[in-house]
């Protein structure tokens, strides 16, 4: 078993107990809920005549179901309009902070609480949804939880889960012009699979990581989950401590000092332990595009679908159903594929980092959305918006074509009226391409790097930035 790491020792400083089933009774620091998977365990908490002990540890924002147009209340949406009046009355009753719309800190839950300087190395970290892993670009070890543990972190501030094997992804090397961290994500799912994770912690290390912004990070360890891991983490550096100064919720002055000896003092060690080590070469590594229904079916921009004899046997069947849903042929180029939706933004990529590239991508390509494309661009969190309008990011995007919205999930998961129609073909800055993922059962979606989906809006067909003049990494 893995010794030494950054899991570690962040699972032993938070186990309270070894449980009768084998299980760790593990301290949740931070605790984070948004209004689709906390009303049910308000709900069981009253059923059990149970209240919130350490409210100050959960901090509530919304934004799965909240439409990124129309933003007036009541919602259009009877349902959505619940679940928004539920969480403010859970959280107004329990005493628990919430970031509503129009506060100036609402937006996606993985993206609020790293602004906001509430998420920080050494913190074991817990949310009702998939991608809480994100919080591990901080050093942090972060884990998406089921409606019934929602409601045991709100009545116990404790967790009962079972330990992880360390597997290291060491990335090395410089990456080349248009590569980005998502594509550097999903170039690692692509070699390791959806189910390689299982039962893993991954650590994301090597140069190539660690010369990565903490927006590129938190993309890395955003996707982890995707791989089947059940959290990623980045050790914390001169990067992370740079990025958390300052925050509102980060300690100041002599503290901030206190803190980042502590923070480096729960790096992994230098003779760590692992107990699996898989690398890779950045220069491997090219613009990526999926082409199938997970995360995995993904290529390079300029190879063509995969056969099924590149697959091993027991994936044959998996890889005919995705030929069959996206419409696709082995041997094809995904290079030219047409597309009907572009969409930017989402807890992956919906930072200002993220809006910034596609912006320059629209500056360099120069022309303007196709008309048979709809494209639009949803910040991840009000600060994001208010900091992209603040540069005139906004203007250059609706100056080419794009639709700019407000903060919110959006089309990631399309609980919300931002949904694909039909057939259509979505390129997509999003987390999931699972089938009916963006709203409509037969819709299709081609994630890929916020560059690479504006230019795609901008050709109308999935294109190669590599190609524009003047890109960069």
């Amino acid at each position: 078993m893995s010794e030494r790491t950054l899991f570690d020792k962040v699972w032993n400083l938070h186990s309270v107990r070894t449980l009768p089933s084998g299980q760790t009774q593990l301290f949740i620091g931070l605790h984070m809920i948004h209004e689709v998977t906390s009303p049910q365990a308000f709900a069981m908490l009253r059923e059990r005549g149970l209240t919130v002990p350490y409210p100050e540890r959960t901090v509530a924002t919304v934004d799965h179901i909240v439409p990124t147009e129309d933003q007036s209340r009541p919602y259009a949406d009877g349902l959505a309009e619940e679940m928004m009046v539920a969480i403010e009355n859970n959280t107004s009753e329990n005493k628990i902070t919430l970031h509503n719309v129009g506060n100036g800190k609402q937006g996606v839950v993985h993206i609020v609480a790293p602004e906001l300087g509430l998420t920080q190395p050494g913190m074991t970290v817990a949310c009702g949804d998939s991608h809480t892993a994100t919080h591990g670009a901080f050093g942090a070890i972060a884990f998406g939880i089921g409606t019934s543990q929602v409601r045991d972190v709100l009545a116990t501030q404790t967790l009962a889960m079972s330990g992880l094997k360390v597997r290291k992804i060491q990335v090395d090397g410089e990456l080349n012009p248009g590569v980005t961290a998502k594509d550097v994500i999903l170039h690692i799912i692509r070699v390791l699979g959806v189910k390689g994770g299982v039962g893993f912690a991954y650590e994301f290390n090597g140069s190539t990581i660690h010369n990565m912004s903490m927006e590129e990070r938190m993309t890395v360890c955003n996707m982890a989950i995707e791989g089947g891991a059940r959290c990623g983490y980045i050790n914390p550096d001169q990067t992370t401590f740079d990025y958390i100064k300052g925050r509102e919720h980060a300690p100041s002055d002599a503290n901030f000092d206190k803190a980042v000896a502590w923070w480096q003092s729960i790096a992994s060690d230098s003779d760590a332990i692992y107990d699996d080590v898989v690398e890779f070469n950045a220069a491997d590594i090219a613009p990526t595009v999926t082409w199938g229904i997970t995360p995995a079916m993904a290529i390079a921009v300029d190879e063509n679908i995969p056969a099924t004899s590149d697959f091993p046997a027991d994936d044959e069947a998996l890889i005919k159903e995705a030929y069959d849903y996206m419409s696709l042929d082995a041997g094809q180029p995904i290079k030219g594929l047409g597309i009907d939706v572009a969409f930017i933004g989402s807890c992956t990529n919906g930072r200002i980092s993220d809006l910034r590239a596609a912006a320059e991508v629209c500056k360099q390509h120069g022309g303007t959305v196709v008309d048979s494309v709809k494209a639009f661009v949803v910040p991840g969190s009000e600060q994001v918006k208010k900091e992209a309008e603040a540069e005139g990011l906004h203007e250059v995007f609706l100056k080419h074509g794009f639709e700019w919205r407000e903060a919110g999930c959006s089309m990631c998961l399309a609980m919300n009226p931002d949904k694909l129609q039909g057939r259509q073909i979505s390129a997509s800055t999003s987390n999931r391409n699972f089938k009916g993922r963006q709203g409509s059962s037969t819709g299709r979606t081609l994630l890929m790097s916020p560059a690479m989906v504006a230019l795609a809006a901008l050709n109308g067909s999935v294109s190669d930035v590599r190609e524009l003049e003047g890109v960069s990494a």
